[in-house]
């Protein structure tokens, strides 16, 4: 037989949870392809596809990389392990921070009309898991 504090206790699986975990999911496939691309991709490629790299020192492009998907994982383990769970949206935050620089370097360029869309998109989609895991389901 079970006591009603028990059942109380137990957390519950609710719609607004599994949104969150969607959006962290996405954030870190997203990124981690990113910062895999720019870690393991030449210069030389990357600044055929990207023009911030031939307007860059060469390092730029490696650590950015590395900050992402460091990134990637920091959206998902510490949720997913319950260790240090405040760290989700510190990472959601980081990548709020890294798309709104973003913004700011390929308008700098001229070249918003190809990024703009997929900036503002991550923009959003990083304030929304920042948001999610700070306030509705941390």
């Amino acid at each position: 037989m079970t006591n009603s504090n028990q059942i109380a206790d137990k957390p519950k699986s609710n719609g607004k949870s599994i949104v969150i975990w969607c959006a962290q999911i996405l954030l870190a496939l997203l990124f981690g392809m990113f910062g895999a691309v720019k870690l393991t991709m030449p210069i030389e490629d990357l600044t055929e596809t990207m023009k911030f790299v031939a307007a860059s020192p060469a390092w730029l492009p490696r650590l950015i990389g590395a900050i992402e998907i460091a990134g990637a994982l920091a959206v998902i383990l510490p949720t997913a392990t319950r260790i240090l769970p405040w760290l989700t949206p510190l990472a959601a935050i980081g990548f709020a921070t890294i798309q709104i620089l973003a913004i700011i370097v390929h308008a700098n360029l001229g070249e918003t009309s190809s990024t703009i869309q997929i900036n503002l998109i991550l923009l959003a989609l990083s304030l929304f898991v920042f948001w999610g895991r700070w306030k509705v389901s941390p």
